[in-house]
């Protein structure tokens, strides 16, 4: 497998002789190892734009001098969306690259694949590419910790807005056949109770699947007013087209991993996504409110120096970065201790920290017993031309 991302800084030679310490877990006196894995091929390689701007931004990091004297070398796998890909990687970056922690590595099955592996070695698993609760579980997996917000608590948000919206409408869920697509069920299953059964009908595809055409027809033919979209971006592209293309007219509501312009909405046809309400915790690079926003315009100049002919539009360039802005104060919290031990309790011990790229107003807050890193959203619909944000901003508490 091709290593598709090595930063390193260049050499330090001091002025007096010097024997470099062998690396400790990943951390010598010049440099900290961080690993991931993303999908840069396979069928969400969509995310890959993800992979890609964790690099560009450990890049800027380094160039801005790194933390307590060391620069980050990053090293990002590419495991083609294959969970049994993402344990060998995973395995390697641990055995072989002896990496400090992981980093936003991608997927809800990826992830779960290595879940217990890194936590019986001890690497701290930070801020998972993932709103799947499993990764939100202190007591059962301590040294594993979620980044977005959850996907349960997105689809109860869902839930009771279709309630609110369409009182009494048939609804249905088309789901990802994995813990991704199986969360949104049960957020629905959670506000529904007892009449999840007798209104909701589901149709599941597999992320082999080369369309979801008759998916969209069954949910049509089963008359359902709500549809939820659970599913990633090459899925989420399909199932708005076809339900533009077959004159179906249900409250479409579309998972935030999901969300990009660029990598969904842009190849489904703008028009076709009209009205598709989704929700997001993150600024789009593509709505012009944010155009001179300082938190975009830092992105924006990341890209434009360290990726040079990126995708401005495609959020999930945003996503990426986010996750590393959002790793970066933990180094700097670690003081000159970046023991495996500490950048855990780092990690969770974040307070109000404010992430430039996400929406004003959510601040990063975790604790030993809160790993939900970002616990709010805003929901948004598609006007034609960007996403509009409605409404107040969201958590759990308020679901």
């Amino acid at each position: 497998m091709q290593r598709r991302t090595l930063l390193t800084a260049a050499a330090f030679v001091p002025a007096m002789p010097y024997i470099a310490r062998a690396a400790t877990n990943g951390v010598t006196d010049t440099e900290i190892r961080i690993g991931s894995t993303a999908a840069y091929s396979g069928p969400a390689s969509a995310y890959g734009a993800i992979g890609r701007a964790h690099t560009a931004t450990w890049q800027w990091f380094n160039d801005q001098g790194g933390v307590n004297g060391r620069k980050v070398k990053f090293l990002s796998y590419d495991d083609a969306y294959t969970p049994a890909k993402s344990v060998e990687q995973v395995r390697r970056l641990v055995e072989e690259d002896e990496v400090a922690c992981l980093c936003n590595t991608l997927g809800t099955a990826a992830n779960s694949g290595f879940l217990k592996y890194v936590n019986q070695k001890k690497v701290p698993h930070l801020f998972v590419g993932s709103g799947a609760d499993k990764f939100q579980d202190p007591k059962n997996y301590p040294w594993t910790l979620g980044w977005q917000p959850s996907y349960r608590v997105e689809a109860q948000i869902f839930a009771k807005y279709a309630l609110k919206e369409k009182p009494g409408a048939k609804i249905g869920i088309l789901y990802q056949n994995d813990d991704f697509g199986k969360d949104y069920i049960a957020g629905f299953r959670d506000v529904l109770k007892d009449d999840f059964n007798r209104i909701v009908t589901l149709a599941s595809y597999e992320v082999t699947d080369a369309t979801i055409d008759s998916q969209a027809i069954s949910l049509q033919q089963a008359k359902c007013e709500v549809l939820l979209s659970a599913a990633t971006p090459k899925f989420a592209a399909q199932i708005i087209r076809k339900v533009a293309d077959m004159n179906w007219k249900p409250l479409h509501l579309l998972t935030n991993v999901s969300s990009s312009v660029g990598a969904v909405i842009e190849p489904a046809g703008p028009e076709k996504a009209l009205g598709v309400v989704c929700n997001t915790y993150y600024k789009d690079p593509s709505d012009p409110r944010w155009k001179n926003d300082p938190g975009i315009v830092l992105w924006r100049g990341i890209m434009t120096k360290y990726l040079p002919g990126a995708d401005l539009n495609d959020a999930f360039y945003v996503y990426g970065a986010g996750a590393v802005l959002t790793m970066i104060p933990v180094l700097k919290q670690c003081g000159n201790d970046f023991s495996r031990e500490n950048l855990l309790k780092q990690a969770t011990n974040l307070k109000n920290v404010e992430v430039p790229t996400l929406l004003p107003g959510i601040r990063v807050n975790t604790s030993p017993t809160n790993y939900h890193t970002i616990g709010q959203v805003q929901m948004m619909r598609w006007g034609g031309k960007s996403w509009d944000l409605f409404g107040d901003v969201l958590s759990a508490d308020a679901t």
